[in-house]
């Protein structure tokens, strides 16, 4: 009686038929699909953590083999439902064409998701600069990257762009990076002393490197300027996707720190000369 019921045709087309039994096998590869996909996503976990992978190339790791997984099911599914994909194909062979015409980007867009994913050089959790814009990468999927700006705005961005375009990684070779405060003080001022304040003021900000070999605060003397003597102060650190308020932190110290120590921080000016001499008008 079972066999029978396994053996029902639901519907029958022509050559291709549908049976209770195909449905059973297709959900069962379904089923075990989901149950794959669970189980590899604890053991990788756990492998990872006594390896010491970072959450970027785990997640990277991660989707990869969901993707694999997932195609060879469905690919399965398929033909256990008695789709031939062949002839599927062979008879939409135009219509793909078009469909290929108009999905060129997306085509674009996935087959970029894979480099990225492949290559590692962009993973969950990187800070990076693309347009000008500076964020976090929360999710890399096929076609599309969640990327989080400073503003805490979420913008989806086509992955082709991290392929195609210049791309800073902020994060991708360590953990810190340098930046930089420029600021100019007055021809009349201490150098040496100017020099010490600015390094003072980075050595007292919480979020400046200064225990780093190599990676300490520098003062740097940019030029001597029509106004002012022209200084940056470099420091590293590791808050790259707040370095903004950081350098406010910088900016308000440093100015405090000048008006305590009658540092000018001057203005543009110019010097207007005048000559004195006789004038006179001829007649028209």
């Amino acid at each position: 009686e079972m066999k029978e019921i396994l053996e029902y045709k639901l519907f029958e087309i022509g050559e291709y038929s549908l049976s209770v039994y195909s449905i059973v096998l297709a959900g069962l590869v379904y089923l075990l699909t989901r149950g794959i996909v669970a189980l590899f996503g604890k053991l990788f976990g756990r492998m990872a953590s006594r390896r010491n992978i970072d959450e970027g190339r785990q997640h990277s790791f991660r989707l990869l083999f969901e993707y694999l997984i997932w195609t060879i099911s469905i690919i399965t599914i398929l033909t256990l439902l008695g789709i031939k994909l062949t002839l599927v194909l062979a008879s939409s062979a135009a219509l793909l064409v078009g469909l290929g015409l108009g999905l060129q980007q997306g085509f674009s867009d996935m087959l970029s998701g894979i480099i990225l994913l492949f290559e590692g050089t962009i993973e969950k959790g990187d800070i990076i600069e693309v347009d000008g814009v500076v964020g976090r990468i929360e999710e890399i999927h096929l076609r599309t990257t969640k990327f989080r700006n400073r503003d805490d705005q979420v913008m989806i961005i086509p992955n082709h762009k991290f392929v195609n375009d210049n791309v800073i990684n902020w994060s991708h070779d360590d953990f810190v990076a340098r930046f930089g405060v420029p600021i100019g003080v007055s021809y009349n001022s201490d150098l040496q002393q100017v020099k010490q304040i600015l390094l003072n003021c980075a050595h007292s900000n919480p979020h400046v490197v200064t225990d780093m070999t190599g990676k300490i605060p520098s003062v740097r003397l940019d030029n001597f300027g029509d106004s002012s003597v022209d200084f940056t102060l470099l420091f590293y650190s590791s808050n790259m996707f707040r370095i903004e308020t950081t350098k406010s932190d910088l900016r308000f110290a440093i100015w405090e720190a000048f008006r305590q120590h009658g540092v000018e921080i001057p203005f543009p000016q110019r010097d207007l000369h005048l000559k004195t001499g006789q004038w006179s008008l001829s007649p028209s």
